[in-house]
């Protein structure tokens, strides 16, 4: 039996992506940039699918912007405010993703721009009195903060946040790569003026997603080259991956409150049983409360000898999880965000996190081998 609880990291094709985006590659190869029926018809499903985002984000379609995904979105939008509306001051925190904190140490490093860390309660949520002290007392800034992090599910006060923004006139990023397709977004009535996505976050296909440019805070093109994206990314556009991120984004939206209750459901189900079978198991952040992006769980197990091989136990039985974010893997200095929170290094953390897919004999399965590996006596825990 394989299972599959690594869906922050990535999730599986939607079907009915899969066949749309088959569809289209084979029979639709034109260029949508020439002007014959072929290029025509491939523009055509590029502008219907941003169309389709547009409405489903309550924005125009002229703010939507189509990348390569989230980091190519993170870089484009920091970029483009420090260059373009000459923001010499960044706020962010030290669990961002480091598709933003790389690009931030960069800059400083450059003696572009001066960074602050907005300071984080015990609990790893943003402390909103000390952002709000950090924009009152610099230049015009840049906030860049997440509204979900990738690791311990917090949950930033999005639209709190966007009005503090308003207040000292400051431009807002925020990398929502967990939470498109996962919430509603309303875009006319959040104070946002960047936002982030990769379409395979929502069971769409790798290697596409959209920046969001408010239509009052535009930014020049990050890429150069042709007129492609009007005039703002150069490159010939990923058809097939488009038409996916738009489709997948609207099966998500159709049935959204449906599998919100279904995966919180899952998750919680996971976490009693992790309380019921497991001593002294803990969770990082908030993920282990309602607060929390419904879709992860970081648990903080007891200490191990065998700590380091908790994963290699899990994986060899089947079961993918995650030690820390996905693009870290390989890395020796473990999770910057555990680090950023100060969880105790001394005991194994592992991220689960569920999608659609997932089911409850899953999670039995997981509980059980990791009773197995903590050398808990098996009581039945399948009642």
């Amino acid at each position: 039996m394989s299972i599959y609880f690594d869906n922050a990291a990535t999730t599986p094709l939607d079907k009915e992506v899969l066949d749309l985006m088959h569809e289209i590659m084979s029979n639709e190869f034109g260029n949508p940039s020439s002007i014959h029926t072929e290029g025509r018809k491939a523009r055509s499903i590029i502008e219907n699918a941003r169309k389709t985002v547009a409405k489903l984000l309550n924005c125009a379609p002229g703010e939507i912007f189509f990348t390569s995904g989230g980091t190519e979105a993170d870089n484009m939008a920091i970029l483009g405010c420090i260059n373009d509306w000459g923001i010499k001051h960044v706020i962010t925190s030290v669990i961002e993703h480091h598709a933003v904190l790389h690009t931030l140490e960069h800059l400083e490093k450059s003696e572009k721009i001066k960074v602050s860390y907005v300071d984080l309660l015990s609990n790893g949520n943003v402390d909103m009195n000390h952002l709000e002290q950090l924009l009152e007392n610099n230049e015009r800034s840049l906030v860049s903060l997440m509204h979900a992090n990738n690791e311990i599910g917090n949950l930033l006060p999005f639209k709190e946040v966007g009005l503090l923004c308003k207040k000292y006139n400051a431009l807002f990023h925020s990398d929502t790569v967990q939470t498109i397709g996962h919430y509603t977004h309303d875009l006319q009535n959040i104070n946002v003026h960047y936002i982030s996505c990769a379409a395979h976050k929502f069971h769409g296909p790798k290697g596409v997603g959209f920046i969001y440019i408010n239509q009052n805070a535009k930014i020049k093109p990050f890429i150069f080259g042709g007129a492609q994206e009007r005039n703002m990314r150069g490159g010939t556009e990923n058809i097939y991956g488009i038409a996916g991120l738009a489709k997948a984004l609207e099966i998500a939206y159709q049935n959204m409150d449906q599998h919100q209750q279904y995966i919180r459901s899952l998750k919680n189900y996971f976490i009693q049983k992790l309380k019921d079978n497991i001593p002294g198991v803990e969770f990082n952040g908030t993920s282990g409360t309602s607060s929390s992006l419904y879709t992860v769980l970081n648990v903080l197990f007891p200490k191990t000898e065998n700590a380091e091989m908790l994963l290699f136990n899990l994986d060899i039985s089947g079961i993918s999880a995650s030690g820390g974010s996905a693009c870290s893997s390989g890395s020796n200095q473990g999770s910057h965000v555990l680090q950023g929170i100060k969880s105790d290094p001394e005991r194994p953390s592992i991220r689960f996190s569920f999608s659609k897919y997932n089911t409850t004999e899953e999670v039995d399965v997981t509980i059980d081998k990791l009773m197995d590996l903590f050398k808990v006596k098996n009581t039945n825990i399948y009642t």
